[in-house]
């Protein structure tokens, strides 16, 4: 079985300082894809490059205390690639792409629009080169997990209150068609929504107020992945038990879809 866990953490000195890493250690993961690092080179680098079990690649963002995505793995890829535009979005440390034969798993953090127009925007400019580039890397035959913080809820399951936040950044109808068309244009899935077609589960909730408390939240964090992998996803959970950042870690087990780390 392979265990891959996506976890945005609102600051990697943040979550390890409520216990990420210690839960990671019992986990037996065999990929982690984090987003939102908050954090350059010189600290993660320094004291985050590395679990017990697996070795990390990352993105960072020019900007600092902002964005960056990593991914660790106790395989070794035949290769990384960091950022994908070459311009707006790479220097905004968003994307990471460890890749593993002919399967892609990567680590992207989408825009949020939610602080201003002019990062809705922004937004959208990242909707519109972020779709043909995973289309093109499928249209080239290979198979992919996204692990991802895609700041879309994509059905009314997926957020409470949906009727009262239909103008709200995240679940805006264009948002959430272009959502519908990126999966069906780059022939993915939602990982999680195919294992439990029913099940109300929300990965985020607002600081403000008792949104916790009270699990007024929304399911902005996937795993998205191509059908023949998504064959292979056998079990699915949101880990809630602790709390490392606003959002919570997203764990697929997967029948065979790497070797282990010592096999050839």
């Amino acid at each position: 079985m392979t265990r891959i866990i996506s976890a945005n953490l609102n600051g990697i000195r943040s979550a390890n300082t409520k216990g990420f890493f210690n839960w990671l250690a019992t986990q037996n993961a065999d990929i982690v894809c984090v987003q939102e690092l908050k954090a350059q080179a010189d600290v993660v680098e320094t004291a985050f490059a590395q679990t017990t079990e697996h070795q990390g690649y990352f993105h960072y963002a020019e900007k600092k205390g902002y964005s960056g995505v990593g991914i660790y793995t106790r395989h070794t890829p035949d290769e990384v690639v960091a950022g994908f535009d070459g311009g707006e979005f790479d220097n905004e440390g968003r994307y990471v792409e460890a890749r593993f034969g002919k399967l892609s798993v990567i680590s992207v953090y989408c825009p949020s629009g939610s602080s201003s127009p002019e990062r809705q925007e922004a937004k959208y400019r990242f909707m519109n080169i972020f779709l043909p580039h995973i289309k093109s890397l499928r249209d080239a035959g290979r198979e992919v997990i996204i692990c991802s913080d895609v700041n879309i809820a994509h059905h009314p399951i997926d957020i409470k209150n949906a009727k009262g936040k239909l103008k709200n950044s995240g679940f805006l109808p264009e948002e959430r068609a272009w959502l519908t068309q990126f999966l069906d244009e780059c022939r993915i899935q939602d990982v999680f929504r195919a294992l439990e077609p029913e099940t109300v589960q929300y990965t985020w909730w607002s600081n403000r107020g008792q949104a916790y408390a009270n699990n007024v939240g929304w399911r902005i964090d996937y795993q998205l992945a191509s059908h023949a992998v998504v064959e292979k996803a056998r079990t699915t959970s949101v880990y809630t038990e602790q709390k490392f950042s606003d959002h919570a870690p997203i764990i697929v087990d997967y029948d065979g879809i790497l070797k282990a780390p010592h096999d050839k």
